[in-house]
């Protein structure tokens, strides 16, 4: 089954729909399809619907029985028949439209809100998939996918004791584009404006589109003025997308207290206790919060490298660490209109808390899928060790290491420092090499590889020095890209 023209990469995404649609499986066969909102969700599964000639609902917020009235006008448009089904339950619906989508993909969109409205709505769905899977029915390889952007709702529908669990043959999750894909979306050859640009709105397609009128910056010259205009400004759809990301989910309950976190998080509180002290909570209060956004995928929790029982917090998406160290702090004055002078007087931090946390994340993203230390890593991660010393604590930005296997123990790869606004030097080579050192003792650094990342550049000795030294590697931001 060919991908449409009008699909955008997504081919992974593509091809696990082809198999699993054509798969020769004889009956009704689940599949679940989930990811947070803005992702292109409904545009992939209208693309597959019209390849497949298959039956597409998109559920909206509504009584179950105003649910069940749209459902059947829908059944009645997509067959051609006069009038509208008429259903008392949803066992009757889901037994039509079976019967009369024989061996086709129906598909239901925005699930979550059908099932709020309607809480054994999963129990139906899990006697159709186990009656129609018998020996005796001849299902004719119906395909059902239940698709929602309420990552906590869909991410239990296959959970525990759920009814759904164990039935569905394709559970996907629709991700952001990765970097180096947004930055093709986005139509930015130059690597540094495509990572402004990701610092702000990620891998997210519909923040190309509709959410900034479909306009882009053609250069770098031209970022700041598209900021101010396209998400800074009150009118702009993307002002406001921060805090809707975060109401838009069902497990939340007070969205004061997850700002809150999240505000924390953005301004460097990675561990459970910084972000209690600066929520003014205890650490147990914030249990439920942060699980909620986690499963939301707002936010990942993280090892450290170092030190197997210390986990950092890290903002999921760019949109939502923008907004909490750039937007929310200033709301008030951006409600005023005064986004010029907000995005001006804000420059220092978003390099700060946007940019060199935003920038460190990607090379660990670049770092993982590079065999150039010579194999491609098990684990990248970022990690916290003290210099006995001198008693002070030293932060690695990039920490890649091997799986373990049998014959020897998981090897550290590299050791690496990453820096935006910073032209790096001798010093920064003479900190790799100190951690180096701190960590020979438990490790064997014979072949780690001391990475420097910088957006900025190096220095003249650093050049040299890396070019006297093959574990040296001086990594640019277009290398990233590359």
């Amino acid at each position: 089954m060919d991908k449409p023209s009008s699909l955008f990469a997504r081919d992974r995404e593509w091809g696990a729909l082809d198999r699993f649609v054509n798969s020769p499986e004889p009956d009704l066969t689940l599949g679940i399809l989930s990811g947070r909102r803005r992702q292109g969700k409904t545009f992939l599964l209208q693309s597959l619907t019209r390849a497949t000639g298959g039956f597409y609902f998109a559920a909206e917020e509504a009584t179950e029985a105003e649910s069940l009235a749209q459902f059947g006008q829908a059944l009645s448009d997509y067959l051609q028949t006069p009038g509208s089904f008429t259903f008392t339950s949803w066992r009757e619906a889901f037994d039509q439209v079976f019967d009369h989508c024989r061996g086709r993909t129906v598909v239901i969109d925005e699930f979550p809100y059908l099932l709020s409205a309607s809480p054994s709505l999963a129990s139906v769905i899990q006697h159709q998939v186990d009656s129609r899977q018998q020996p005796w029915n001849d299902g004719g390889r119906t395909r059902l996918i239940l698709c929602g952007s309420a990552m906590s709702v869909m991410g239990g529908l296959l959970n525990g004791n759920a009814p759904l669990r164990g039935r569905a043959s394709l559970e996907m999750v629709v991700k952001p584009f990765d970097y180096r894909t947004a930055a093709r979306f986005w139509n930015a050859d130059d690597p540094r404006l495509a990572m402004l640009l990701h610092s702000i709105t990620g891998g997210t397609p519909a923040y190309r589109t509709r959410f900034v009128g479909h306009q882009a910056p053609e250069s770098l010259e031209g970022f700041d003025q598209w900021v101010i205009d396209r998400v800074l400004d009150r009118e702009s759809p993307l002002y406001r997308e921060g805090r809707y990301l975060i109401a838009s989910e069902g497990g939340v309950r007070n969205a004061s207290l997850y700002h809150a976190v999240l505000g924390a998080i953005a301004a460097g509180r990675h561990t459970r206790a910084g972000i209690a002290e600066h929520c003014g909570r205890q650490a147990s209060d914030l249990t439920h919060a942060l699980s909620v956004l986690e499963d939301c995928d707002l936010i990942r929790i993280e090892p450290d490298a170092f030190k197997a029982n210390r986990h950092l917090f890290r903002i999921s998406e760019p949109l939502i660490l923008f907004y909490e160290a750039v937007m929310r702090p200033a709301w008030s004055r951006l409600e005023l209109g005064q986004a010029e002078a907000v995005w001006r007087e804000s420059a220092p931090k978003f390099d700060s808390r946007v940019m060199g946390p935003h920038f460190e994340q990607l090379c660990r993203a670049y770092v993982a899928t590079t065999d150039r230390f010579g194999a491609y890593p098990a684990e990248v991660a970022s990690g916290t060790l003290t210099d006995k010393a001198t008693r002070t604590p030293i932060e690695v930005d990039v920490v890649a290491t091997t799986a373990a296997d049998a014959n020897r123990p998981k090897r550290l790869l590299c050791v690496g420092e990453a820096k935006w606004g910073t032209r790096m030097d001798l010093h920064h080579l003479a900190r790799l090499a100190r951690v180096r050192d701190l960590l020979a003792a438990k490790h064997d650094m014979s072949e780690t590889a001391l990475a420097c990342f910088s957006a900025k550049g190096f220095s003249d000795d650093l050049v040299a020095a890396a070019s006297k030294d093959a574990r040296v590697h001086l990594i640019m931001l277009e290398d990233l890209y590359r």
